[in-house]
């Protein structure tokens, strides 16, 4: 077994080589076995995915099972956390563990102290909030010094539960989140200093105007930009299985955090990506694998991808959306499936340093790109995700830049924009262009 990274390594390798794992599912009870930790079905599985060649686990212990009581962080629970990270470290495998658990395949994992009778806002109550910060104080400080901890997330797409369409939502504006969201992410940081800390949401964050989580908050807060990708997104489960559109997706949403960050050397991390069927067919999750892993290398800032999942749920458990059965890159018995027969295979590619663009990649233009209530002209059933899928069929995905970022020779420099070229002239065939400096765009 490799070494395990040191505490509060950076989310790259050292060379500057994708950061490559699985989000890790447990093949025994799923995330139930928490409830009753068996630290030697824990070794088996973190052994498959070590064998591998994987170097990186996301841990989800689940919120209800942590902190039953606000005023109660249960001792047995944390140490249980840090046994898992301890067992990955062992194995070479550095981990990042999530605090909030919070949201985790259509099912929602809350203590019953914030819902039915004792229902308050998971986000903007005080007491909840003070219980939450108390909770990843313990967590951090626990994990602080473990051998290969990355760091924390806070939980998994906790914006979830501010949607105005989830069952019993949590309102909440985009000053709040900033102000949830930067208190918990210090706790983090004082309990841990040094850590890879993020936050996590799913993709309405780039498409979905009433969002309160913005594309402000995903490039700006957290030690990284997290990204998550799902091809059974409308717009995108109709490009069809395997298309060209559809492998290109997670790297349409890279390039969508690297255009809305303030920081052109902000570092990403594409935390979810997964083949679930049937935009997916079985036998093609290989195929999508590769497909989707080989256009996301040289996506600007990318650090690491996760894979969902690394084990399939067992087919016993009942009440899952059928597509979740099927996401792992091993069975619930621990047999390789092609997925990860695939991803064994492209290892070393990803693992390559990657050279920054040299000046020579195109901009798509795009008119309020990053703003709050712009998103929904990106999402991927529109003109802007149409245009730039078409340029990138033809060669390089092209970066997508904002018009302050086109008025800045220097920002594009930073970037690798050589040439301009706006939407309507990709949609009318005339995609060629201005280069930066020779002509305005």
């Amino acid at each position: 077994m490799t070494a395990a990274p040191p505490v509060g390594a950076p989310l790259a390798l050292p060379g500057g080589g994708l950061r490559v794992g699985a989000n890790y599912t447990p093949s025994r009870g799923w995330f139930h076995s928490w409830m009753d930790l068996d630290l030697d079905e824990v070794r088996r599985d973190l052994d498959s995915v070590a064998e591998m060649g994987l170097d990186h686990v996301r841990v989800f212990p689940l919120w209800p099972l942590l902190q039953p009581d606000r005023s109660l962080v249960r001792a047995r629970a944390v140490e249980d956390v840090v046994a898992v990270v301890d067992l990955a470290a062992e194995r070479g495998l550095a981990t990042s563990v999530d605090a909030l658990q919070g949201h985790l395949s259509s099912f929602d994992f809350l203590p019953a102290w914030v819902v039915t009778w004792h229902r308050r806002s998971l986000f903007t109550d005080e007491d909840v909030v003070a219980a939450q910060e108390r909770l990843v104080t313990a967590l951090a400080a626990a994990l602080a010094d473990r051998p290969g901890f990355l760091g924390l997330g806070l939980g998994n797409e906790t914006n979830q539960f501010a949607h105005p369409y989830h069952p019993d939502p949590s309102p909440l504006g985009a000053e709040q989140a900033s102000v949830w969201l930067a208190r918990l992410l210090a706790a983090a940081d004082r309990a841990a200093p040094g850590g890879q800390h993020t936050h996590s949401a799913d993709d309405d964050v780039w498409f979905r105007d009433s969002s309160a989580v913005t594309p402000a908050h995903a490039t700006a807060l957290g030690a990284a930009t997290t990204v998550h990708s799902w091809v059974f997104r409308d717009g995108v489960r109709d490009l069809g299985p395997c298309s060209e559109g559809q492998l290109l997706h997670a790297r349409y949403l890279l390039e969508l955090a690297a255009g809305a960050a303030q920081d052109p050397g902000r570092c990403v991390w594409l935390q979810e990506v997964g083949a679930p069927e049937p935009q997916v067919p079985p036998g093609r999750a290989g195929d999508f694998l590769a497909g989707t892993l080989e256009r996301v290398v040289g996506a600007p800032g990318l650090a690491a991808v996760t894979w969902w999942c690394s084990h399939d749920v067992d087919a016993g458990l009942a009440d899952f959306p059928p597509l979740e059965h099927g996401l792992g890159l091993m069975t619930s018995e621990r047999r390789r499936k092609p997925a990860a027969d695939a991803l064994v295979e492209l290892l070393p590619d990803l693992r390559r340093p990657c050279a920054p663009h040299a000046g020579d990649r195109d901009g798509l233009l795009v008119p309020g790109l990053g703003e709050p209530g712009a998103r929904s002209a990106t999402s991927p059933t529109g003109e802007v995700a149409a245009a730039w899928r078409e340029v990138a069929s033809d060669g390089e995905p092209p970066a997508l830049v904002t018009p302050q970022d086109a008025a800045d020779p220097a920002r594009l420099r930073a970037r690798g924009v050589r040439r301009l070229v706006e939407v309507a002239e990709v949609a009318a065939g005339r995609g060629h262009g201005a280069v930066v400096g020779a002509s305005a765009p």
